[in-house]
This record gives structure tokens, C-alpha cells and sequence, in this order.
């Protein structure tokens, strides 16, 4: 009897095609961040502002512990002041400042090189929008000054900008300096706030709340000038 005709390799290299396009790697980074922020959601990370730390566990371990579920909460778009108030209640300023800080670039990793990895890709063609193109270009050409202006500036959604900087070619050393560097003030005024939350009336808390207090106001009037400058008459 004749041998059977070998199988046709086309189905393996459409499987193959598939599983290297662009839109497959997009599809499992939006699943990989459904699946976090659903992990997250059914863990209930606030308890630990009313529970404290585990009993027993060393109190090296638990820092360690806390900065890794930090930065993996910050990927999965848990708020960072949420975050960094609960570093303050359970390790105090200075400890937890060095966690929270710790969190927040392993987070913005974590968010950069997902995105970067498996977004890029698919999400580039996309960038036709006149501000898109001229966001992605500031980043690109400006990739520190421009990173850095955003982690000083409140009210920038962190994980969004994490993921939004991947798409950019911004490189991996500006992102991460600019990260650590624009974060630590409002990190640690929000860290200072949490390890004196049992006594609001005292000088730290009350410079703590202060400072984001005028910090906040300061972005929104920055964003209003902004906001009214298009619609400003160019001289001739």
C-alpha cells in the first residue's frame, strides 16, 4: 500500500504565526493584568491597615514581603497613597519609606517590561492621534525630563503611566531613575502621614498632609493653564 501523504505543516506554522503576532502577546498582557487585579481584589491588601503584620513572622521578612506585594499590587492598579500609608502604619517613616520606595520601582518594572514585552508591538500602529504622537515623541526624545515631570505630578494614574511609557522607546535606565526620583517626595509624605495617623494633630502629620495638600493644588493649576492655552491667541 502506498504511505499515507505526511501531514501538511501549515496548521503548525499558523499556530506558530499566531502565537508570535502582536495582538496574541496584547491579549495575554491584558490577561495577565485581569488576573492580577482580580487576585488582588480577592486578597483584600487594606486589611493590613487594621490587622498589622503577620504574628511571628521576622521583621526582615515581612519588609522584604511588603515591597514585593507593593510593587505587585501598583502593577495590578491598586492606588499607590493607599499603599504608602500602609507602609507608614506597620514599619514607621523611615523604614517604610525605604519599602514603599523599594515597592514603587519594582512595580514600575514590572508594569514597564510586561507592556514593553508583550504591548509594544500591537499598541505602536495605534499612536495616529496628533497628542498621541506628540507624547510618545516627548518620551522618546526627552525620556527622563519627561518621566520625571510625571511622577512629580499628581493625580497621574501610576500603573497607566507605566504602561502608557512602554509604548514610547523611552529606555529602561531613565524610566526607572526618573521613577524613583519623582516618586520619593510624595511617597514619603504619604508614608509620614500613615506612621503618625494616630495623632493627626501632630507637627510631621500635619506638614505631611500640607505638603500634598499644595502639591495637589499646584497640579491642578498647572493642568487649568494648560488647559487654557490653546485656546489663547497666538501673536501675529
Amino acid at each position: 500500500m502506498p504511505d499515507s501523504a505526511a501531514p501538511s505543516p501549515v496548521p503548525d506554522g499558523r499556530r506558530a504565526r499566531f502565537a508570535r503576532s502582536p495582538w496574541t502577546r496584547l491579549g495575554l498582557l491584558v490577561a495577565i493584568i485581569g488576573g492580577a487585579v482580580a487576585t488582588v481584589l480577592a486578597c483584600h491588601p487594606e486589611r493590613l491597615l487594621a490587622g498589622g503584620l503577620p504574628a511571628g513572622m521576622p521583621y526582615g521578612a515581612a519588609f522584604l514581603l511588603f515591597a514585593a506585594a507593593y510593587g505587585l499590587c501598583t502593577a495590578a492598579f491598586v492606588p499607590r497613597p493607599v499603599l504608602s500609608v500602609a507602609a507608614g502604619t506597620l514599619f514607621g517613616t523611615q523604614a517604610g519609606s525605604l519599602a514603599a520606595l523599594a515597592g514603587t520601582v519594582l512595580g514600575s518594572a514590572v508594569s514597564f517590561g510586561l507592556a514593553r514585552l508583550l504591548g509594544q508591538k500591537a499598541l505602536r500602529p495605534l499612536l495616529r492621534a496628533r497628542w498621541l504622537k506628540a507624547a510618545d515623541r516627548q518620551l522618546s526624545r526627552h525620556g527622563f525630563r519627561s518621566m520625571l515631570a510625571v511622577r512629580l505630578f499628581p493625580g497621574v494614574p501610576f500603573a497607566a503611566a507605566n504602561y502608557c511609557a512602554a509604548v514610547s522607546r523611552l529606555g529602561w535606565s531613565p524610566f526607572l531613575l526618573a521613577t524613583a526620583l519623582g516618586s520619593a517626595p510624595s511617597t514619603t509624605a504619604y508614608v509620614i502621614a500613615g506612621s503618625h495617623a494616630a495623632s493627626p494633630t501632630s507637627p510631621a502629620f500635619m506638614a505631611a498632609v500640607a505638603f500634598l495638600a499644595v502639591t495637589g493644588l499646584a497640579a491642578v493649576l498647572v493642568a487649568w493653564r494648560r488647559a487654557l492655552l490653546p485656546g489663547r491667541q497666538r501673536p501675529s
